[in-house]
């Protein structure tokens, strides 16, 4: 089995959080269908901004001064973010310096037990 390259990110632009620090995990809810079946609308996922990730981590990134929730992956030593969704496209990054956090967890709103860990 192959071991996986691990890489840890510091964002380089700080995220419009309503006062936390960009060092602190924030929420996200999950709008549309584009990583779908895994994550579907209304699901909570939390982030950290300075964790770390590695091909195939969910993470969220910032392109063109939009944020994207997708899959990572790296590709010949190119970086692409991937819906799960094969009706929506890959999109490429510049690296590690696009990413916002990787998410560690998926809540499911007012389900208590309903979670799943990334980490």
């Amino acid at each position: 089995m192959t071991e996986k390259k691990i890489i840890p990110i510091q964002p380089q632009v700080e995220v419009e959080s309503g006062g936390c620090s960009s060092e602190e995990p924030f929420a996200l809810m999950v709008l549309g269908t584009m990583m779908e079946p895994e994550f579907v609308e209304g699901d909570i996922i939390v982030c950290e901004p300075e964790g770390v990730a590695h091909d195939g981590s969910f993470v969220v990134a910032k392109l063109d001064g939009e944020f994207y929730f997708r899959q990572l992956q790296i590709l010949d030593g190119r970086w692409f973010i991937k819906a799960l969704n094969p009706l929506h496209a890959t999109l490429p990054l510049n690296g590690p310096e696009d990413l916002i956090g990787v998410v560690i967890l998926k809540k499911k709103p007012g389900r208590r037990k309903e979670q799943k860990s990334y980490v």
